[in-house]
């Protein structure tokens, strides 16, 4: 299997969990059913392809959501009768936060909660106890080699895990395949490989059904936003409903879906956009009435 084909698959999943019927609220208001959390900003590794490779664009700080924060989340995704995942990634290494585990603990009752990893933190008790907290997935991204197998499979093994808790995505190709991801400059703060021309006049539909929210409650516009410029609000302040209906948030999506990336980070940014989302858009569409 090559690098393509795990991305493809990688695709596939996602599009069965965010291309779907469209939540709304009892207003009529699309819902978001993709919430990536960023439960610390630090990572152990430097990816040539990640904006962590250069501290001067994103230093590692130890820096961790704190309870308060996720489970004030959680609270509000349980009013919501929310039917979307929780993905904890975002800009560190998930898995190096103390509070891993209870987070996962605070949110599998209210969403399907995933965790996408380097895999370096993990032992067999770690896993046993992210099973145990109500983990949907395990995603483990693998840099190293295709050695790497083994040693997963056989450490999740070793903890007694079901095999469809974990997914193991090779990740250790080299620049001339794109390292093995979706290759991107993260909105201009990246330019490492074969990347994309940007076009700034395609749309994108980041905004109609993803959130991306900061270890301190910040809420910025997209996962690929890695200069953190814009925020949409602080789920500390106010409620996630709140932040997903800003004004700004509301201003960026129209602009997106139009196939206007004149702002930033959006001008700068190479990402396609549209993998995902467009029946979000079109229910955005249908809500402000286009």
């Amino acid at each position: 299997m090559s690098y393509k084909d795990t991305i493809n698959k990688n695709i596939e999943r996602v599009s069965a969990l965010v291309d779907q019927k469209v939540q709304k609220t009892a207003d009529g208001v699309p819902l978001f059913n993709w919430l990536e959390l960023s439960p610390i900003d630090t990572c152990n590794r430097a990816c040539t392809f990640c904006p962590k490779v250069d501290p001067s664009i994103a230093p590692n700080q130890n820096l961790t959501m704190p309870e308060t924060c996720y489970r004030k989340m959680a609270d509000e995704l349980k009013d919501l009768s929310y039917q979307g995942t929780v993905m904890l990634a975002g800009y560190g290494e998930p898995l190096l936060s103390k509070n891993a585990v209870d987070m996962v603990r605070a949110l599998s009752p209210v969403a399907n909660t995933e965790v996408t990893t380097n895999g370096d933190p993990l032992t067999p008790g770690l896993i046993g106890d992210l099973i145990e907290a109500g983990i949907g997935k395990i995603i483990l991204s693998l840099y190293d080699g295709p050695h790497q197998i083994d040693e997963f499979t056989s450490l999740f093994n070793e903890a007694g895990a079901p095999e469809d808790v974990f997914i193991l995505r090779d990740r250790w190709y080299s620049v001339d395949d794109e390292f093995g991801v979706k290759l991107t400059n993260r909105a201009g703060t990246v330019s490492v490989g074969h990347q994309p021309e940007v076009q700034t006049d395609k749309p994108c539909y980041y905004p109609h059904y993803m959130m991306m929210i900061d270890w301190n409650g910040d809420a910025f516009l997209c996962t690929q936003d890695w200069n953190r410029r814009v925020k949409s609000g602080n789920v500390f302040l106010t409620s996630l409903l709140d932040v997903w209906t800003s004004s700004n948030l509301r201003k960026y999506r129209k602009m997106l879906g139009n196939g206007k990336r004149g702002l930033w980070p959006c001008q700068g940014c190479n990402a396609v956009g549209t993998i995902h989302g467009e029946v979000h858009k079109d229910a955005w569409n249908e809500f402000y009435g286009k």
